[in-house]
């Protein structure tokens, strides 16, 4: 256990912010949350009397000014895209997550900020794999534009690590999944799905279902970000997640084990975005962040089942 830090999480009422921050709190640190205006601050109610809670524009370098003021850590996990949506508008990916990381990391430099924890993405960097499972050291050939915002920001990074001696640690999550994830954003196939079962709505699948991903729970997010706050990362870039693949179907299997219910599925033609395997050796972050998931696919499904049921009750 580190001393207590004064960290500011960017994008903190998220569904992954909001676990950070619950962390953070939760070890004694002083937690400073930088928000949309009006976003709502429904995941991060029962701390507001433990945190700061300061609203701005990611894109707005006086807003960033404040939220950094006195800061020790940064936990950058604004992103403005979502891999679906990315290439529709490649200008807008690049102008608010490349330029806007840039302007945060300018103004970094300048306050003495002790170091940045980026999320990335290790669904979209690698592009198409060429060996599983994926390390650290694998080429980075995205295809959408999201996983080239992601890779671009780890590149600019390592130059104001060199430039100015910046300590950074990039993650790059796989698939995480859980509570306060918002099932209405199409974003995270576990918690769509589910919600579309407990609905009684058909769930969709582009592809044949055979498309295989990382699926991890967020609590083991959250102690990777604790590890990389608390510990020296030499390598910088770390893979994120459960280190087993499972395919659509093999998802679809589990999830009616545990609801008991069978879902409705329509397939239809598969996505030039979506690369056919993504599996993540995380063996890298286990031996230098001493880091380890710990919760099976099967027990966080479970957990984010009986959340989606309370949220739909309530």
């Amino acid at each position: 256990m580190i001393s207590p830090l004064k960290c500011v999480v960017l994008g903190g009422g998220g569904f992954i912010g909001s676990h950070v921050v619950d962390a953070l709190v939760g070890q004694g640190h002083s937690v400073r949350v930088f928000e949309r205006q009006n976003v709502n601050t429904r995941n991060i109610a029962h701390v507001l009397g433990r945190i700061e809670l300061m609203h701005g524009d990611f894109l707005n370098e006086n807003d960033l000014c404040r939220a950094l003021a006195g800061m020790d850590v940064v936990v950058h996990l604004v992103t403005t895209t979502l891999p679906k949506s990315s290439n529709d508008n490649v200008v807008y990916d690049i102008e608010t997550n490349v330029i806007g990381t840039i302007r945060l990391l300018n103004l970094v430099k300048q306050v003495g900020i002790r170091k940045i924890i980026f999320a990335s993405s290790g669904g979209t960097v690698y592009g198409a794999p060429q060996f599983q499972p994926i390390a650290e050291t694998h080429p980075t050939t995205p295809i959408c534009s999201h996983g080239i915002a992601k890779l671009t920001t780890e590149k600019y990074l390592h130059l104001y690590h060199h430039l100015y001696g910046l300590d950074y640690t990039v993650l790059r999550f796989a698939n995480p999944y859980g509570s306060r994830q918002d099932p209405m954003s199409g974003q995270g196939a576990v918690t769509v799905f589910l919600w579309q079962i407990l609905k009684g709505e058909p769930i969709s699948i582009w592809g044949d279902g055979t498309v295989a991903r990382d699926y991890f729970y967020i609590s083991d997010l959250v102690s990777a970000v604790l590890a990389a706050i608390e510990k020296d990362t030499p390598l910088r870039i770390y893979n994120i997640g459960s280190g087993v693949p499972h395919t659509l179907n093999e998802l679809l299997s589990v999830i009616q084990t545990i609801t008991g219910r069978t879902p409705i599925v329509r397939y239809s033609a598969a996505r030039k975005l979506d690369v056919p395997f993504n599996s993540l050796d995380i063996s890298r972050a286990r031996r230098e962040l001493l880091w380890q998931p710990q919760v099976p696919l099967k027990e966080g499904l479970v957990k984010t089942w009986e959340w989606l049921q309370q949220r739909k009750a309530g």
